[in-house]
């Protein structure tokens, strides 16, 4: 059988008789129906056509030579046991056709018969299989989300995120996504989503540093025609958009008291009352918030609720920066590569030399920033690879941490000039691993794979002879 793809297909209908007046009129009965129609006269044919095609649904006549009716069928669901299949029998078999439908048909009926009641019979087993294609494409999508294909990664910050986003996407908890700007926090809230179960419905993103003071309090909760200047009609607003879904509220420090107070009412009373409306509206709502603040610290200074704090912390995950996943880099990179290269760049593939370019870098603006830097490097690269002229000179200029010109070691290896700002910054720091990392503007494990990659040792004495 072929696989399935997400694109919708056909309904396709298989018509085995051995009289040619009778399969003509079955032709000519489902034309107009939206059906794609075979029709066979013998069992051999039929078995042939069903290892051709994806036949969905079968008229069988019960007597027929070479291959009787329910022989067939047999052989036809034991292949391909999701068919459904009509019997047609003459007088006197409806023994034959009771048989049949204990062996696995889906119905009988009993010839002579109308147009009408053929068409109906058939058009039963076709809603029923809209209903279940429409499901599998849904599960198809689900699946294709739940695969983490959004968070590229292979680093154990990575993989311990996706064990954690398995465990608490089911939860229906209200989580706080906490990470630096830049480090995917839509992408942790949208896994979250697919692995719950409202991943069928609505996920509802809200930027709430894009959207004005003005403007942030009706897009949220919805206005009434006539509740202020210039609403000619009446809104739902987010938060009833995302009815049964999950409301995404990225840089939900920057919400003002007053929404953070009508956001409160929404989370405790489970309601929304529109702008300038007397009714507030039930809302079943799963709740998701991001920020690159501390909350708790803009607690503590006043800045926010902390009544809503609580709500909003029941469960917090973290997305980590892209300095402390270096070694996801390489495959950030030819996935932003893959994404954005066209028939009008020249650009295919990613020089070693730049890949290490790009892991040497600290990259305060994290997986953003990289996917800038890539999609830069493809509109304006003139040959088949990567190569370090393409990248911004502002990258080229800091990706070797900072290295003064007479601690340059003689060559060109990028790889030389990273294991000498490790051995510089160990220097520095006494061997101090903590506070050579943060020299370093890398993570403490990060810098830890290094120096088992390079086969470091915190006594090495520097190239070069840096202080």
């Amino acid at each position: 059988m072929e696989k399935m793809t997400e694109s919708r297909r056909k309904f396709e209908l298989m018509i085995v008789d051995d009289e040619p007046q009778l399969r003509s009129l079955l032709e000519r009965v489902f034309v107009g129906q939206g059906y794609e129609v075979h029709s066979v006269s013998n069992g051999p044919l039929a078995l042939d056509l069903i290892k051709a095609r994806r036949i969905d649904a079968a008229l069988i006549d019960l007597v027929m030579p070479e291959m009787d009716g329910l022989t067939l069928l047999d052989r036809v669901l034991d292949k391909v046991p999701e068919i459904k299949a009509i019997m047609m029998t003459g007088h006197g078999g409806v023994e034959e056709a009771v048989a049949a439908i204990k062996s696995g048909a889906a119905d009988f009926i009993k010839k002579p018969f109308l147009p009408e009641e053929v068409r109906s019979r058939v058009a039963q087993i076709f809603r029923a299989w809209e209903l279940e294609e429409e499901n599998r494409r849904l599960k198809l999508e689900i699946q294709r989300r739940f695969g983490f294909h959004s968070l590229v990664g292979n680093s154990t910050s990575i993989l311990k995120l996706k064990e954690m986003i398995t465990r608490i996407g089911p939860t229906d908890a209200t989580i706080l996504i906490q990470g630096e700007t830049g480090c995917g926090k839509e992408l942790v809230a949208k896994a979250i989503h697919y692995h719950s179960e409202r991943a069928q419905n609505r996920f509802v993103p809200v930027d709430c540093a894009a959207i004005s003071e003005t403007v942030i309090e009706s897009e949220l909760f919805g206005h009434k025609k006539g509740a202020f200047t210039g609403a000619h009609v009446s809104t739902l607003g987010l938060i009833r958009a995302a009815d049964n879904g999950t409301l995404f509220l990225d840089e939900i420090g920057n919400l003002s008291a007053s929404i953070q107070m009508r956001l409160l009412r929404v989370i405790q009373e489970r309601e929304v009352r529109p702008i300038g409306a007397t009714k507030a509206f039930p809302v079943d709502v799963r709740i998701l918030a991001a920020t690159n603040l501390n909350l708790a610290e803009e607690v503590a200074d006043g800045k926010f609720r902390e009544d809503l704090f609580f709500r909003l912390n029941v469960l917090t995950i973290t997305a980590p920066p892209l300095r402390d996943r270096i070694e996801d880099i390489p495959l950030l990179a030819k996935h932003f590569l893959k994404r954005f290269t066209t028939d009008y760049s020249p650009v295919r593939s990613i020089s070693d030399g730049v890949l290490r370019m790009l892991e040497n870098y600290h990259w305060p603006g994290n997986v953003r920033e990289l996917e800038n830097v890539i999609r830069r490097a493809v509109a304006l690269g003139r040959s088949e690879t990567i190569r370090p002229e393409d990248l911004p000179s502002s990258l080229s200029a800091r990706s070797a941490y900072r290295l003064t010109p007479g601690s340059l070691p003689i060559g060109d290896s990028i790889m030389d000039y990273e294991i000498l700002a490790i051995q510089n910054a160990l220097t520095k720091c006494n061997q101090n691993r903590s506070k050579a990392a943060k020299l370093l503007k890398i993570g403490e494990a990060t810098l830890y794979r290094k120096l088992k990659k390079y086969n470091i040792t915190e006594t090495s004495a520097p190239a070069g002879g840096a202080t």
